[in-house]
């Protein structure tokens, strides 16, 4: 099922339940009810809760859309530096240029057509992808300068793979969910309790007031939907890709 039918399907669920409690809630009330008085203070603790939970949601997607621009970063930064390996390499004998450049495709069309998918479905990278990366850090090291052409363009080589490795390390730290279990009972919670105390209003069944009940609680299940949505960088509808590998190398795209 795709995630925006899934947000789709939720909003619509939360309009109804909204919507038909709201209905049969009116069809059982007592004759003698009176919606207009409601107390002062229930009105005042149903506008702090929705501003607490207001700023504990907005906290929340904060957090998982940093989480996600950063592993968008680390993306970047991978596949700018393999590129630059691939780049600078040039000043090496045709023989170890070439054979560098060929490990370096090996590596970038492997996360792109195999680990990109396992980090989707099981939120990690694999062993053949770190193997893959070993064997262009041997191509690197290995390699003895002639002369001092190739010496100064050594050092530069190094560095630029460690900053490959170290923005592979951190792609495979951010593939993981970033918002812990218990903060998902909180959300959860705090949006069925925010809702409930619509009702606490008694609300009628007038059109304009179970529209705004309606979208109220959308809006609310709209935020969860974005929050779980960012909280998987790499693996649900709006996604990290591999663009700025696809893009440096468009070799390895076929």
């Amino acid at each position: 099922m795709s995630d925006w039918l899934v947000l789709v399907l939720a909003m619509l669920g939360a309009c109804a339940v909204v919507v038909v409690i709201t209905l049969v809630r009116h069809r059982t009330a007592a004759e003698d009810e009176d919606p207009s008085e409601t107390p002062d203070v229930i009105e005042y603790m149903t506008m702090w809760i929705g501003v607490i939970y207001a700023i504990v949601l907005g906290l929340a997607i904060a957090g998982v859309w940093e989480a996600r621009n950063s592993a968008e970063d680390h993306v970047q930064s991978e596949a700018q530096a393999l590129h630059e390996i691939s780049e600078r390499v040039r000043v090496y004998p045709p023989e170890v240029r070439d054979r560098i450049r060929g490990d370096v495709d090996a590596y970038v069309s492997y996360v792109v057509h195999t680990e990109w998918t396992k980090m989707a479905h099981d939120e990690q990278v694999t062993d053949r992808g770190t193997e893959l990366l070993q064997t262009v850090r041997e191509d690197v090291t290995d390699y003895q300068p002639k002369n001092d052409f190739e010496a100064q363009a050594y050092q530069p080589l190094l560095d630029q793979f460690a900053a490959a490795d170290q923005a592979r390390n951190a792609r495979a730290d951010s593939t993981g969910a970033t918002m812990p279990p218990v903060v998902w009972w909180g959300l959860i919670s705090g949006g069925l309790i925010t809702i409930a105390m619509v009702f606490a209003l008694q609300i009628r069944r007038t059109r304009r007031e179970l529209i705004l009940a309606g979208l109220f609680s959308a809006t609310i299940a709209f935020m969860l939907f974005l929050i779980w949505d960012f909280d998987a960088p790499y693996g649900r509808g709006i996604a990290v890709t591999a663009e700025p590998f696809l893009s440096l190398f468009p070799n390895v795209s076929g």
